[in-house]
């Protein structure tokens, strides 16, 4: 087995941290198998569980809201197909800043023991999220097969919006993680903001129907709502629709979630020192 000596040195450059990522690659793979053997250890239907978290709120949205959006969508997207879009990527988004968010906390043992950068620890918490998300497909694509909906070309660009759900989750967990070091009243905050979000977000209603009869402030002051753009372009790449591209709200989500990956990443570094100080 060959060994690797690490010297650490005081006021190091940037450059030599994000190098430290790099060389400590294989503890990000060893984590991320590690969250996901945890998450399902002891459970009688392991990663279907993946299925079965969507598939059930998907039936609550449809108990619930079809009698309000009746049985034909714009573009004749059955409403369970449309609704179960919007709860695959809310999904995806929520639990990626979930696991974000506490993976300092559950991985308090290996700060205070070992040097690595402390940011693999959130980097490593979206494999878990991703095994979630592909079941969660599986499901979606039995559905719109059941109804005969096809998806266009569109389809190319989800890996892009994939992308864009997780540096924007993983901007808001990162300063989650970081203040839930000192203030574990956050690590109480973020189920409750997700759970919120799902009812001021398009979720199980199209943005379309939610800015209906509202005038162009409310729309506009709505569209800066980083989520309503992800899920906007996440629904114009799966559904076969023949709508523009909805960059009113996605170029304000795009600015934002660059704002907040930079803002979170320096907040991160800043208070990574001190970590240790707090646990």
């Amino acid at each position: 087995m060959s060994t690797k000596e690490v010297i650490i040195q005081a006021n190091r450059s940037e450059k030599h941290y994000w190098l430290d990522i790099w060389s400590f690659r294989d503890l990000l793979v060893i984590l991320a198998k590690r969250d996901i053997m945890v998450r399902y250890k002891q459970t009688i239907i392991g990663a279907a569980w993946g299925f079965v978290r969507p598939l059930f709120t998907l039936l609550g949205f449809a108990f619930i809201f079809t009698k309000l959006v009746g049985q034909n969508q714009p573009n004749s997207v059955p409403y369970p197909v449309l609704a179960f879009s919007g709860i695959l990527i809310w999904t995806f988004f929520s639990n990626t800043f979930i696991q974000v968010s506490n993976s300092l906390i559950t991985n308090t043992n290996l700060i205070s023991k070992v040097y690595f950068p402390r940011i693999i620890m959130p980097l490593s918490s979206v494999f878990v999220v991703m095994v979630d998300f592909l079941m969660a497909l599986i499901l979606y694509s039995m559905l719109i097969f059941w109804f005969k909906i096809y998806p266009s070309w569109q389809i190319i660009f989800i890996p892009l919006i994939l992308l864009h759900s997780f540096l924007l989750a993983f901007g808001i967990g990162l300063i989650f993680a970081t203040l839930n070091i000192k203030y574990r009243d956050f690590g109480q905050l973020g189920p409750f903001l997700v759970q919120f979000g799902m009812f001021i977000c398009p979720v199980a209603l199209t943005h379309e129907s939610l800015m209906n009869n509202q005038s162009a402030l409310v729309a506009k002051i709505y569209n800066l709502n980083p989520v309503v753009g992800l899920i906007d372009a996440f629904r114009w790449s799966i559904l076969p629709v023949n709508s523009p591209f909805p960059w009113d709200s996605v170029i304000p989500s795009l600015i934002i979630t660059f704002i907040l990956l930079i803002i979170a990443i320096a907040f991160f570094r800043k208070r990574e020192d001190q970590f240790v100080d707090f646990i």
